[in-house]
């Protein structure tokens, strides 16, 4: 075999995999197997706990050593795991014997007819999805993307004054401050990530397909809707007691969304930060030891952002594919669901990386005030919505009778640049109150930024 054809085939899991390494300890096979191997134990100590089909409740320690086998959950657990599923050629079979031998081995051989009691492989896999797509989001792409947002906001009050030309069409515009706009996405990455923070994380343990029919062959006295529900709660998951064989992975179409959305917004970022640097507004940093250009030794190329966006666009054609084909299934049940759940962890992994790479980004990049301020001053034309808006205020209180006040800051300012000193001008010959023109007159670009600094102030506080 050639040395190249054992090398990772997937750039998560070979250039990248520092950086998205969290996730595999949630979505990887050996993270869902361990998922797998926690429901049909915590369904044991649950059969056994009410006594069923004479079973003796287990003692605190037998639990405890139960409970061992997923927490003692090693590199040795996952080969045994790959070697019995290359003999079944079905993944959760091979749990279940894993699960039967590690009884055997506790002495508790007299339940091991209890493992996997009246499940189809899909009551084990939608929970230890369930389980391991929250722990996933939760503990690792949700506070990386709060550490982008928290780095945002903190610029974003920092640079609440800062002012900036805006472009709107890509044309000077109503001058803003740099720290308004940063906080413009703070605000929409806020309400997005409180959204993915409200979806539930829903299960279903009803049997082949979902009507608990063996469970009642089994034990017609027993309550099974109540196992199920009180069974999947204890997980810290969401009931549905309306399921097919499977559970129907709305939750997790929602989730994509939301993330995908997310997403979107972080890209918009990216682009923007590209062209900030590409006007100079924003400078980056040099990094020791780095290069910008295998032949140009002078550049600096935003990288980070550009690898940011890249990987922002997998990982939402991965999310949108997963929201799109996982709440179809024919009929009662079929595999499509299979190949696309195993490749969440793609999805997120690529979404992580882009949030590595916005945070690095961030700390590499710092404002440019004399080129905010030289374009600011080169653009003194913005005053004319000002100076339009108060002549129409001044026409309509009856202290001014100017007409088309638009018109004539139009022919004064469309497609040419107008000085300070000539705008200043124009307003001195302007028939409004002398209260109007020193006010009008008192302004510059650099001041005709509004209440963008008081703006800021809505943006959730950090823990907010």
């Amino acid at each position: 075999m050639s040395p190249l054809s054992i090398q990772p085939l997937s750039p998560l899991d070979g250039r990248y995999r520092e950086q998205v390494a969290g996730l595999g300890e949630h979505l990887s096979e050996a993270g869902l197997n361990r998922a797998r191997i926690q429901v049909e134990v915590e369904w044991l100590i649950h059969l056994t706990d009410h006594g069923l089909f004479g079973a003796r409740r287990l003692t605190a320690d037998e639990a405890r050593q139960l409970r061992h086998i997923v927490t003692d959950f090693d590199d040795a657990a996952i080969d045994d795991l790959a070697r019995r599923e290359a003999v079944t050629r079905h993944d959760v079979k091979a749990v279940e014997y894993y699960v039967r031998d590690r009884l055997a081995d506790l002495g508790l051989t007299e339940i091991a007819e209890l493992t996997h009691f009246a499940c189809t492989s899909e009551d084990v896999n939608n929970l230890a999805y369930a389980l391991t797509i929250r722990a996933a989001v939760r503990d690792v792409w949700m506070p990386r993307a709060r550490e982008v947002v928290a780095a945002l906001r903190e610029r974003a009050l920092a640079l609440r004054e800062t002012p900036m030309l805006a472009h709107t069409h890509g044309q000077p515009a109503t001058p803003t401050t740099v720290g308004k706009e940063l906080a413009v996405t703070v605000h929409r990455l806020e309400r997005l990530l409180a959204s993915v923070d409200e979806v539930e994380y829903l299960g279903k343990f009803s049997g082949a397909t979902g009507t608990f029919s063996a469970h009642l062959a089994a034990d017609p006295e027993h309550d099974w809707i109540g196992a199920s529900r009180d069974f999947v709660t204890g997980l810290g998951l969401t009931w549905n007691p309306l399921t097919t064989q499977i559970e129907s992975h709305d939750w997790q179409a929602q989730l994509y969304q939301r993330i995908a959305h997310t997403g979107r917004v972080l890209h918009n970022l990216c682009t923007d930060v590209w062209t900030y640097i590409s006007m100079g507004y924003f400078r980056q940093i040099p990094q020791p030891g780095a290069t910008g250009s295998s032949t140009m030794p002078h550049k600096i190329n935003p990288i980070r952002f550009e690898n940011a966006e890249a990987n922002l666009e997998l990982s939402a054609a991965l999310l949108d594919s997963l929201a799109t084909t996982l709440v179809t299934s024919r009929l009662q049940r079929d595999l499509t669901d299979s190949t696309t759940q195993r490749n969440i962890g793609v999805a997120l992994g690529h979404s992580v990386l882009a949030l590595d790479n916005i945070l690095k980004g961030l700390g590499e990049i710092a404002i440019d005030e004399d080129a905010l301020a030289r374009d600011l001053e080169g653009n003194w034309e913005v005053l004319a919505e000002a100076i339009q808006t108060v002549i129409r205020a001044e026409v309509t209180a009856g202290r001014s009778s100017i007409a088309d006040p638009y018109a004539m800051l139009k022919e004064l300012t469309r497609g040419h640049r107008v000085g300070g000193d000539e705008l200043r001008a124009f307003i001195e010959r302007l028939d409004i109150p002398a209260e109007a023109k020193a006010r009008l007159t008192a302004l510059s670009p650099a001041t005709y930024v509004g209440l963008a600094s008081q703006l800021v102030d809505y943006i959730e506080p950090a823990g907010g």
